[in-house]
């Protein structure tokens, strides 16, 4: 049980350690982390009382 628990742990730290540097790589080979912005217009009407 000991070595599942381990081999859980160092599958986290390295899947961390790998998320982190594709974050930080990944635009330098085109990765665009950007959000596409459009505008967004929607009317509505208030009711009067």
């Amino acid at each position: 049980m000991g070595r599942l628990i381990k081999w859980i742990l160092i599958l986290c730290v390295f899947g961390f350690v790998a998320l982190s540097v594709y974050a930080y790589v990944g635009p330098f080979f085109g990765v665009k982390f950007d959000p596409i912005r459009s505008p967004v217009s929607q009317s509505i009407q208030l009711n009067e009382i």
